[in-house]
């Protein structure tokens, strides 16, 4: 079995902590970018959070502190989720470390490294992809639900949020691997809905359109014109983490509640299709 990673930072916040308090919410992928704008709309909203990431550098500290400037308690711990094995083991930790998990948000990924022609893809390349997102993810997710289901009376609202994509849906053969993975991870996502509902955890996934980011960097000058034209989106202007994370809150916190197996399009009308 893989031994866990000791090399996470953990800080207690304060204990006069303001607001409701909504339990522990897990996010994967969650140092920077969309994940440290959902960590930190979360830690706002009253829930703990446990920061899930391969990297661990001055970003993740970043993220700790935002959690924590909140009065929340916050961890950052260093994993590749694409390492399956031990997970249970981990949720574990998380758990007897922060307290019962009430939310996880599935937001970490990889995207192609070169963009190209879906001829010239290498099963090297597409087994990245799939590792990373998708059955990586799926076997993350398991581990938490089991831990869910372990007690299924709980004061708190519970559930679980994995970030997909447009392309789980939109074509874009120059990174076949990356939507057949968010494709693949949008059917699990429903999954999970239909196993969990009766135990009242709710399943939710969120569809970014363009989000500006580090990981759509190379393709920001490429977009922007028909972004602003309309020609992308009806809104005309990039996607801000913020705007993703403010979906996630809302739905993180029960504010949703006849809801689960539904798919939430943030992405300024990118979805639509047009005549």
């Amino acid at each position: 079995m893989m031994q866990l990673d000791r090399s996470e930072t953990f800080v207690q916040a304060p204990m006069d902590r303001a607001g409701p308090d909504r339990g522990l919410a897990v996010v994967t992928g969650g140092r920077r970018g969309i994940g440290r704008a959902i960590c930190g709309n979360l830690a706002a909203a009253g829930f703990d959070v446990a920061v899930v990431d391969l990297v661990d550098d001055d970003s993740a500290a970043d993220t700790v502190a935002l959690i924590r400037s909140a009065g929340r308690k916050g961890a950052f711990y260093q994993r590749d989720i694409a390492q399956t094995d031990g997970n249970g083991a981990f949720i574990g930790r998380l758990e007897s470390e922060l307290g019962s998990v009430a939310c996880l948000v599935n937001n970490a990924g990889v995207q192609v490294s070169v963009r190209g022609d879906l001829l010239d893809v290498t099963e090297e390349a597409f087994d990245r992809l799939v590792d990373v997102n998708l059955r990586g993810t799926f076997f993350f997710t398991q581990a938490v639900a089991r831990a869910m289901l372990a007690r299924p009376a709980s004061a708190f609202d519970r559930s679980i949020i994995t970030i997909t994509s447009a392309n789980a849906g939109l074509v874009s053969p120059e990174k076949g691997p990356y939507c057949i993975s968010k494709a693949g991870l949008s059917m699990a996502s429903q999954q999970f809905a239909l196993r969990l509902a009766d135990a009242g955890i709710c399943v939710h996934e969120v569809r970014p359109g363009l989000i500006q980011t580090d990981m759509t960097a190379d393709v920001y000058e490429k977009y922007s014109v028909p972004v602003e034209a309309g020609q992308v989106s009806a809104i005309r202007r990039w996607g801000q983490p913020e705007d993703i994370a403010r979906a996630v809150t809302t739905l993180a916190v029960g504010a949703i509640p006849f809801s689960t197996g539904d798919i939430f399009h943030i992405g300024g009308g990118m979805q639509l299709h047009r005549l």
